[in-house]
């Protein structure tokens, strides 16, 4: 504050009208010239326009991002984004270790992501976090705050559509993932696939031990025993189990890798089409179930630490029977932006509001 306070009160000894006056006791002493009294002006001003800027570019975004996304350092770091690889983005995010935390977002999701980070940063694993971009907004926006953080794999799916479920972009959107996943094993990282709309609320690490491939939780709302079996459960009324995809953990083994290049033939299988409007959830399902036995080792997560929101939003006997035991909760048997962030505020889970700067991409606008 002194040096501060000292650039604020300092005078000029003389009016301005005599700066340009001889002194009185040198005749022939020169007088102040024009430019001296330009540079100091000019430095002041800078000096004053870099303390204004200090001050208030908390509100006016990321300091990082207001500088390197002027004139044509923007055009330098999209370019260089744009050129960023999978397996550049998962060795730098993995550099501590031989696992990849990855998420899939398209711009509309941008809140939920940031919700979904900070409750990560609580359990200290956001580093290694790699948020798969499927718009160039999105690619930007996470690399420009977390530099090195996003990577967008070719070719970017309709980014007005992407997010609307049921429809034929959204499913363009999900398809990818299976492709994403197999890529990230065959470079021989462990991976975690969330979708954003989830919290954690405690480490799932100390649930995901020993070497099974495939580690998934079920999306089914009945209540299952706390010591349920962790085997695939019976197929369901449709001849399939419902397993959710939103929540998977993988190893990079032959079994795991199995699973995924079946989970992609189901998918080329059943395309999308207005009669049938497919998902990548079933196709999944059906892959684990064609898969199991054949030398695949499959793993269910207890369901009172990874409850589908059915039953975790919709049963609160069984939230106070199992309080204590909660590590992600998934927020879905709910359709729409505004219900799902109403429900995360209902329940205290809508982090963004109070504590946006716990996460590595700070308030977004």
């Amino acid at each position: 504050m002194s040096s501060t306070s000292s650039l604020h009160q300092r005078s000029l000894h003389k009016p301005y009208n005599l700066l340009f006056q001889k002194s009185s006791t040198d005749g022939h002493s020169k007088p102040y010239s024009l430019s001296m009294l330009f540079n100091r002006t000019t430095l002041l001003l800078l000096l004053t326009l870099l303390i204004i800027l200090g001050v208030f570019s908390p509100w006016i975004g990321d300091r990082s991002t207001f500088f390197s996304y002027s004139g044509n350092s923007r055009v330098s770091l999209e370019a260089k984004w744009r050129g960023y690889t999978l397996p550049e983005a998962v060795a730098y995010v993995a550099k501590n270790g031989s696992t990849v935390i990855v998420c899939a977002v398209s711009q509309p999701y941008l809140p939920f992501l940031n919700n979904w980070l900070i409750s990560i940063v609580r359990q200290k694993h956001h580093e290694k976090v790699l948020v798969i971009a499927e718009d160039y907004a999105t690619l930007y926006t996470v690399n420009g705050r977390w530099p090195g953080h996003a990577v967008l794999i070719p070719p970017a799916p309709d980014a007005q559509v992407a997010h609307k479920f049921g429809s034929q972009g959204f499913f363009n959107f999900t398809s990818r993932r299976p492709r994403h996943l197999l890529q990230i094993l065959e470079l021989g990282y462990s991976v975690m696939y969330n979708d954003v709309d989830m919290v954690w609320l405690a480490d799932p690490f100390l649930y995901l031990k020993g070497k099974h491939d495939v580690y998934f939780m079920d999306d089914m709302a009945a209540v299952k025993p706390l010591d349920h079996p962790n085997v695939l459960p019976p197929p369901g009324k449709k001849g399939r189990t419902y397993i959710c995809s939103c929540m998977i953990y993988m190893h990079p083994t032959p079994g795991a890798k199995l699973v995924l290049k079946k989970w992609i033939e189901e998918l080329e299988s059943q395309p999308w089409s207005k009669a049938k409007k497919a998902n990548d959830q079933p196709a999944f399902n059906w892959a684990l179930n064609k898969t199991a036995g054949q030398q695949v080792d499959l793993y269910l997560l207890p369901q009172a630490a990874f409850p589908t929101g059915g039953l975790y939003f919709k049963n609160q006997t069984w939230v106070e029977e199992t309080k204590g035991k909660h590590v992600i909760i998934h927020n879905n048997y709910i359709l729409g932006f505004e219900k799902k962030i109403k429900r995360f505020h209902d329940y205290g889970l809508w982090l963004v509001d109070d504590h946006a700067s716990e996460s590595p991409l700070g308030r977004l606008q």
